[in-house]
This record gives structure tokens, C-alpha cells and sequence, in this order.
């Protein structure tokens, strides 16, 4: 299985942009997943040539939500009447989630996930604690808590692959410049702890499995100065693979030429 991910800023602009249609022809994924699709599926207008498209839109029109893109052969083999759209409601209420001053995260089309068989498949869109860390509470004392047990739980039945934009680089090295950015949002040591936590729990980043401490590796640029052409970037989308699946990883890639959002897409190849 090749599978892909990338966080699109507005589906239907890198579809007029003929960037996802490009990288699809290039690089031809099994799945490729998506975040902040900003659309609903009664305003999808375009077709995918060899895909087929699951959405779970958020509730307020133009803002986050996820999607799979399918390849023909392979989704004819899915199951896809039991698709998985946000957390439990159980999982909601063990940690309190309720409604911030944005909204619900869980009404944000945030989770998408399919059964694939042999494992699931999760892709996520992990909220933004915002500049100003008015919503890093939430994230490291209820949404990253969750969703881990969610993944825990789906990993009782089968192994996991999640993926998607998880807005936090781990490490240093996933950040062009880590100290000017300690403390600051996608840098805290919060959201770095709770991204420990996902490993400490048993899943593998595929990424690092593969090419180790390679540097200048990012997969996210500002819009500012430049940002992308000088590659000052951070790491922050990612493939976590259950550590039971991690000897089958045979590859694991970011594509920084492939234009077309401020996020550049990464894939995985699982035996």
C-alpha cells in the first residue's frame, strides 16, 4: 500500500490549481488523505480522475475537515459502509469537550478513518492551539488525551496508521529555527509531550524510521518572507504507524516541490 497525505488549505483551490490532480498523476497513491478540505459534499463540483472522494466536513461551512481520496481498484475493495467520522461521544465526554469559544473541536470534521482490512487507516486534523494559545488547554488537556485513547482503542482490535497534520513538530530538528520558537504555538512543551506520548504508546514515525536524523526536512512554510523558497519550514504532518506494522515500512517521502498549499504532501509505503 502506498498511502499519502496532505493538508490541501481549501480543496477546491488546489483542484483548480491542477496541484492535486498533478501530484496524483506523479506519484499515484493507493489513499490519499486530506485535511482542511474547507467544503462540504453538496459543494463538491469536480471529479477526480481514478479516485473516489469521502469527505467528513465540518458543520461550519469553509473551515477544517477531512477527506480520504480512493483509487478506484482499491476502494471497490473497501468496506466502506462502516467508515469512521469523529471521536466517540464517549470519548467527548470522559474528557469534557465541550464547546470553547470557537466551537466544538469534534464538530470540526477533524477524524476520518476506514478499515482496511489488515489495519486502519485514521487521517486527522489536529486543532491549532492559535497564536495566542487560546486553545492549548484544550488541545493537550482534552483533544490530544482523546484522541490517543481512541487510536488505543481502535489498536484492540486491529493495528493502526494515522496520519495527517498534527501542528506540532516533536523535536528540533523538525523546525528550521527551534530556538526563536520554544513556547510558541506548535512548539510548546505541551504539545511536544503529547506527541511523545503517541510514541511512548507504540506507534512509529515512519518518517524518522526511514531517514533518521536527515535535517531541513519540513513539510509546512509561512506565507512570510520567503519562508518556503529559503525552506524555513517546520515538520508538523505526519504518518504514525502502529509499532506492530513499523518492519513493514518500506519507504517513507515529503514532497516540497509539489505546490499548490502552504503544506507540501507525505506518503508511506507499508508491505
Amino acid at each position: 500500500m502506498r498511502l499519502a497525505s496532505w493538508n490541501v488549505n481549501g480543496l477546491r483551490a488546489v483542484m483548480k490549481k491542477g496541484a492535486l490532480v498533478s501530484f496524483l498523476a506523479s506519484q499515484q497513491p493507493d489513499l490519499l488523505c486530506l485535511q482542511e478540505v474547507k467544503i462540504k459534499p453538496e459543494q463538491v463540483d469536480f471529479t477526480v480522475p481514478g479516485y473516489q472522494l469521502i469527505l467528513n466536513s465540518a458543520e461550519r461551512a469553509g473551515y477544517a475537515g477531512t477527506g480520504v481520496l480512493i483509487r478506484d481498484d482499491v476502494y471497490s475493495q473497501i468496506d466502506t459502509k462502516n467508515i469512521l467520522r469523529n471521536l466517540p461521544s464517549e470519548m467527548v465526554d470522559d474528557f469534557a469537550m465541550q464547546s470553547d469559544q470557537f466551537g466544538s473541536p469534534n464538530d470540526e470534521g477533524r477524524v476520518l478513518g476506514l478499515d482496511l482490512g489488515d489495519y486502519y487507516l485514521i487521517t486527522v486534523y489536529t486543532p491549532n492551539s492559535k497564536s495566542d494559545l487560546s486553545r492549548l488547554s484544550l488541545r493537550y488537556e482534552k483533544w490530544d488525551p482523546a484522541f490517543l485513547a481512541y487510536m488505543n482503542e481502535l489498536r484492540q482490535i486491529k493495528p493502526v496508521v494515522f496520519c495527517g497534520d498534527l501542528n506540532v513538530a516533536y523535536r528540533e530538528i523538525d523546525l528550521a529555527n527551534p530556538k526563536q520558537n520554544i513556547g510558541k504555538h506548535g512548539f510548546t512543551d505541551q504539545e511536544r509531550q503529547g506527541f511523545g506520548n503517541i510514541i511512548r504508546s507504540g506507534f512509529t514515525d515512519s518518517f524518522r524510521k526511514v531517514h533518521g536524523d536527515e535535517p531541513n526536512q519540513y513539510t509546512w512554510w509561512s506565507h512570510w518572507a520567503r519562508a518556503r523558497e529559503r525552506n524555513i519550514g517546520w515538520r508538523i504532518d505526519y504518518f504514525l504507524v502502529d509499532d506492530r506494522l513499523a518492519p513493514d515500512i518500506i519507504g517513507a517521502s515529503i514532497y516540497p516541490s509539489q505546490m499548490g498549499s502552504d503544506h507540501c504532501p507525505i506518503s508511506v509505503e507499508i508491505k
